[in-house]
């Protein structure tokens, strides 16, 4: 597997704050918990193959 790629990424104080307690609900990292929801959402609009769903162990991060 390919090393993740790092960026940086703005968010609005309060949106981290929720995503922040979502995370914390599912037992994810806020990272894991945003790569979750963007994959989820490519995924959705049929822009990532099948084979490239979320692991379980993934899903977690």
């Amino acid at each position: 597997m390919a090393p993740k790629k790092r960026f940086l990424l703005r968010v609005d104080p309060e949106l981290y704050r929720r995503l922040e307690i979502w995370a914390a609900d599912e037992l994810r990292s806020v990272n894991g918990q945003i790569e979750f929801l963007l994959r989820d959402a490519v995924r959705r609009a049929g822009r990532l193959s099948p084979s490239k769903a979320p692991t379980k162990t993934e899903e977690n991060e």
